[in-house]
């Protein structure tokens, strides 16, 4: 398979996993709401945002951008049915993220034990997994609605900081497609160049 293929398809299953694991935060705290909407799937047709798990992720791989990174639909729960009012929502974030970097973790374990049988091509192609994953993870992490650092960072903080950040992320929701683009800006602008040194150094330690 074309690495550039075999990428775009990892990329997209990481999305739906990330997903899927912010659904199973939420039902294990008490809400039901992505089980009922059957979105505790790994079929990709119950994911699957067209311009987010396909387009911006074929763009992104295709042009050498050096950045990897989309969404499918969210998997919806409704945050006032958590158990757990005071964390529910940052543990529910955070699961996506744990997952994806798990992922990085178990396949860099995987790249470093096939290179060292001399299983090349196989290594080759779990460290394209790691890469994806830990793209995906810390990408997640960054501070800036929707994203779910910002649902992280406003879980952490005082209830009056954490108010202001719940009405400016409804401001932020609020723009539709616009919101997006402010977005990208914001990460192009101020995240990027010092996102891609943590994920160089991340690999490197990982796959060694």
């Amino acid at each position: 398979m074309d690495i550039a293929i075999f990428t775009i398809v990892v990329l997209i299953f990481s999305i739906i996993l990330h997903e899927v694991a912010h659904g199973y935060a939420a039902q294990s705290l008490g809400d039901p709401t992505a089980k009922l909407a059957g979105r505790l799937t790994l079929n990709p047709v119950s994911h699957i945002d067209p311009i987010g798990s396909i387009l911006i992720p074929a763009v992104l791989v295709f042009t050498n951008a050096g950045i990897m990174f989309g969404w499918a639909k969210p998997v919806p729960y409704n945050p006032y049915n958590l158990k757990n009012q005071r964390w529910g929502e940052s543990i529910v974030a955070v699961a996506g993220v744990a997952t994806n970097l798990t992922i990085a973790v178990v396949f860099a374990l995987i790249a470093r034990a096939a290179a060292t049988q001399g299983m090349t091509e196989f290594a080759s192609l779990a460290a394209v997994v790691t890469l994806v994953n830990l793209s995906l993870g810390l990408f997640n992490l960054i501070p800036i609605p929707p994203i779910d650092g910002y649902t992280v960072l406003r879980g952490i903080l005082p209830y009056k900081a954490s108010m202001a950040m719940v009405r400016f992320e409804e401001k932020m929701r609020a723009g539709g497609i616009f919101t997006l683009i402010i977005v990208l800006i914001l990460i192009t602008q101020f995240f990027s160049a010092p996102f891609f040194v943590l994920v160089r150094y991340c690999y490197r330690f990982l796959i060694g």
